[in-house]
């Protein structure tokens, strides 16, 4: 694999010391020695010259390490404050690899309201290979000291969760893993390094899929898990160069400049979702909206202490049924019918028959995953335009 003295070198930790912008566009970008590049090049090769017989540049074959890669691996963790990242072909290689650590008969706690993907790897493939999965609800923290067995290695945390936005809180959690030495991992993919960093609240691993607001594009598909435990970080790079799901050179030449806006997009998405959920909240064609960001959250005091802002993504409860809230779905203009989220460009979904079609009708039910409930990906268009096309779908759903 590619030397980690890349990771410690005089420019990485001038950059660590400086704001979250400057370390987006700068972490892991040195001019090329060469050519003098200031943009790293593409580094599409496979093998790499060596000097003499195993001394090499610190790449030798591009499964086990890429310039590309480790540029942007850089820069990822160098953002959510840590000291390693390693970069997968999707977010769920990047779940599976972690769980593929595991010894056979360890157990692993998870948050009941999971990506769906995710549950789907732990309750159909994770079985498998002798590992136990316990989903728990956490919106009280103290719920998982009384499901943590002897052989539980992981706690497994979103937040805030998908679809329901549920807040967990980090803090409180990694206390109650550490003591009964069991290491946290987050899913930081909602809110990106932008606005939360759970290694500074006590995670041991953080992961993202990078599909979604890291790369912010819509043109990668892939994963990254970032962590400062030396011993997490030398056995999943093991695991990243012998189970070889790795991403391609071009991925990561893309997902890395999209990583260069992060701070500016998170900025206007979050802006834009606000005003929309705010809109939202006063219409009387909308049951409930839920949006870490409205005081009616009813985990808002817990999103402002943790996190450093709300995101763009919001769910809320149509007022009608799954006739209804398809309706809304056919009318509006610039929120596209799609799976995903965390692109330039704004989405809705019906994660009852889409992203979560995966998750049982009963976990559906007890997790409040209803066929009126619809997810927005909030994008960076004009704000105006995405509050003014919400609420003429609305009227257009719903007759009062």
């Amino acid at each position: 694999m590619a030397s980690a003295k890349y990771f410690h070198d005089d420019h990485t930790e001038h950059i660590l010391q400086a704001k979250f912008g400057t370390r987006a566009i700068h972490a892991g970008q040195h001019p090329d020695p060469v050519t003098g590049a200031v943009i790293p090049p593409l580094s599409l090769s496979t093998t790499f010259k060596q000097h003499s017989a195993g001394e090499h540049n610190g790449f030798d074959y591009s499964r086990s390490g890429n310039p590309s890669r480790l540029a942007f691996e850089t820069a990822v963790a160098s953002l959510e404050g840590a000291k390693y990242g390693l970069a997968f072909s999707s977010g769920s290689a990047t779940t599976a690899t972690i769980v593929s650590s595991l010894p056979a008969g360890s157990h692993i706690v998870s948050v009941n309201d999971v990506y769906g993907g995710t549950y789907r790897y732990f309750t159909k493939v994770a079985s498998a290979l002798g590992v136990e999965v316990t989903f728990v609800d956490l919106a009280d923290a103290a719920n998982v000291a009384s499901v943590i067995r002897p052989n539980t290695k992981l706690i497994w945390v979103e937040t805030p969760t998908n679809p329901t936005l549920r807040l967990v809180d980090i803090k409180a959690v990694a206390e109650i893993a550490h003591k009964n030495n069991t290491k946290l991992v987050v899913d930081n993919t909602f809110m990106s390094p932008y606005f939360q960093n759970p290694l500074s609240l006590g995670a041991d691993i953080v992961v993202h899929s990078v599909t979604k607001y890291i790369n912010g594009h819509s043109d990668v598909v892939m994963g990254v898990a970032v962590t400062s435990d030396d011993e997490i970080f030398t056995k999943l790079a093991f695991l990243q160069n012998s189970i070889g799901a790795v991403p391609s050179a071009f991925d990561c030449f893309l997902a890395n400049r999209g990583l260069k806006t992060l701070h500016l997009r998170m900025r206007q998405h979050a802006a834009s979702a606000q005003a929309i959920a705010e809109a939202l909240e006063a219409s009387p064609r909308v049951e409930n909206v839920i949006y870490p960001g409205l005081p009616s959250h009813p985990q808002h005091d817990l999103a402002k202490r943790q996190q450093k802002g709300y995101g763009g993504m919001i769910s809320f409860r149509i007022k009608g049924d799954l006739a209804t809230a398809n309706a809304f779905l056919r009318n509006v203009k610039f929120f596209t019918l799609a799976e995903s989220l965390g692109g330039v460009e704004s989405l809705c979904e019906l994660p009852a028959t889409m992203t979560h079609g995966s998750v049982s009708a009963e976990d559906r039910a007890t997790l409040g995953i209803t066929e009126n409930l619809i997810r927005l990906s909030v994008g960076i268009e004009d704000t105006e335009d995405l509050v003014d096309d919400v609420l003429a779908a609305l009227e257009a759903a719903v007759k009062l």
